[in-house]
């Protein structure tokens, strides 16, 4: 696939958010209306204790994707109640029109104390066009299980022929990898269908296989379908050493399939590669695909997670149907 980049789209420090705020716009997930798009992510604050807490907030823009046209004075959605699965944030929220409502896909994240972090999967609902999203209920729709231990999240669900099929990550496990490291996680893609958006079947296996060895992390997945063709970006990256260390840190992966369960990998065929300098240059991370008016776009984020704000790509070529054989 051929890609022009735009470069970044949106900076949140140009905005005016609450006054804990302290950065970031990660993983940005599209609505798309008949004059616009609308782009949810999260932003984080800082508690008391001084940890962060990430919260959703929106921007929309033209459906060219060029003018930014409004957004959101207020969290759409805060963090859960007190023990609960996403008590310490939510990041990222997937959406999906039903009906006359929207559903939207959390990933709630919650402390530990031998690890940093335990999520699930909730889901929410928006009666007034996604402004503000209330939850279905306090607990996760899809969590942990027997073969599937730890940080169920990242969904990304699409509706197809009145089922609901959801691509998403779990994680295989905690590890120490240095005597005087700390615990590092692992996590891969896999999948599960509903009738209903709300009662999901796991398919209880691994969909795309590892190119950095058995510990590559492998984060949201985003699936777009097009000329008959299942595509998913997705970000992978080595276990350890991936915030400061380049060669570690986050790239992006591709994968296609012609039934959304059987995945061929081939990364050299995404064709985004960070920059030569500037935001997205370090890093290339969370990746969003949708299509408005015949145009395939990327949303992603660079450097340090999205502390800066997220970028724009377009397709110039790559999904044509000459290239689906």
């Amino acid at each position: 696939m051929e890609w022009i980049k735009h470069g970044l789209i949106f900076d949140p420090a140009k905005f005016i958010w609450d006054k804990n705020f302290v950065g970031f716009a990660q993983s940005p997930q599209t609505l798309i209306f008949p004059n616009s798009v609308r782009v949810y992510f999260a932003t984080r604050i800082q508690d008391p204790s001084d940890k962060f807490i990430s919260h959703i907030r929106y921007v929309d823009f033209s459906r060219d994707m060029r003018t930014i046209l409004d957004w959101s004075r207020h969290e759409v959605l805060g963090p859960g109640k007190l023990g609960c699965f996403d008590e310490h944030g939510v990041f990222p929220l997937n959406v999906v029109p039903v009906d006359d409502k929207i559903y939207g896909y959390t990933n709630g994240w919650s402390r530990r104390v031998s690890v940093s972090v335990e999520t699930g999967v909730g889901l929410v609902i928006s009666h007034d066009q996604g402004r503000s999203f209330q939850r279905y209920g306090d607990g996760p729709v899809l969590s942990a299980t027997a073969h599937e231990p730890v940080l169920v999240g990242d969904a990304f669900v699409l509706q197809i022929a009145g089922r609901f099929i959801m691509w998403y990550i779990f994680g295989t496990g905690w590890r120490v990898f240095t005597p005087d490291g700390n615990p590092e996680r692992t996590y891969k893609i896999s999948m599960a269908t509903s009738d209903d958006g709300i009662n999901w079947q796991k398919s209880n296996r691994r969909l795309i296989p590892d190119r950095l060895g058995p510990d590559e992390c492998q984060a949201l997945p985003s699936v777009l379908i097009r000329n008959g063709r299942y595509h998913m970006m997705f970000c992978y990256r080595q276990p350890v050493d991936f915030r400061q260390n380049t060669n570690n840190g986050y790239r992006l992966g591709y994968a296609w399939s012609d039934d959304g369960e059987n995945w061929a990998r081939d990364d050299a065929l995404g064709g985004l590669m960070p920059s030569p300098d500037g935001w997205d240059s370090k890093m290339i991370c969370y990746p969003h695909l949708f299509e408005v008016d015949g145009q395939v776009y990327l949303l992603y984020n660079g450097n340090e997670f999205g502390r800066h704000g997220f970028g724009l790509a377009s397709l110039s070529s790559g999904l044509s149907k000459a290239q689906k054989s």
